[in-house]
């Protein structure tokens, strides 16, 4: 009976892992409105024509703050080449904790603050950071990230991306 019950168990994860990726892959990026750290806004239509990279996270997060480097390096590698980053930070980290960590480690790309969790819903109920997405020309989600990505990976995907039309 426990073999069973673990194989049910085991067929659901993998049923549940590959609808969420069926339901990320090639599906536009919800619309949402990023309120960004200088009041301006951004919507998902503002993504289109480059290849984006939509990072959420938090300055209480550990593993968000050892990737940052590495995400303000791929940005620094690919911003000439039509690449950009959007980093959201989650509702529950304090304003003025992102403005200072933004301010502090000069992040060179946009910085949204998510006040009401109005964008992580929209984006699949974003809840661990981080989490990131990576956005195609089309405006459309190619590959989610929980946790920090293979940065191996991620820049192949991006060259890939930046090749296409």
């Amino acid at each position: 009976m426990k073999r069973i019950l673990f194989g049910a168990a085991a067929a659901a994860i993998v049923a549940a892992g590959a609808a969420l990726y069926a339901g990320t892959a090639g599906s536009a990026a919800p619309e949402a409105t990023f309120v960004l750290l200088d009041g301006s806004t951004k919507t998902a239509a503002d993504l289109k024509g480059k290849v984006t990279l939509v990072n959420f996270w938090a300055t209480s997060c550990v593993t968000c703050v050892a990737e940052m480097p590495k995400v303000i390096a791929t940005y620094e590698k690919y911003k000439g080449r039509g690449y950009d980053t959007l980093a959201v930070a989650m509702s529950y980290d304090p304003p003025s904790y992102v403005v200072n960590y933004a301010q502090t480690r000069k992040l060179p790309f946009k910085v949204a603050i998510d006040n009401t969790g109005a964008v992580a819903k929209a984006w699949g109920d974003v809840q661990l950071t981080p989490t990131t997405y990576v956005v195609n020309k089309r405006g459309e989600i190619v590959k989610r990230y929980v946790g920090e990505p293979d940065f191996a990976e991620l820049h192949r995907l991006i060259e890939k991306l930046l090749a296409e039309a």
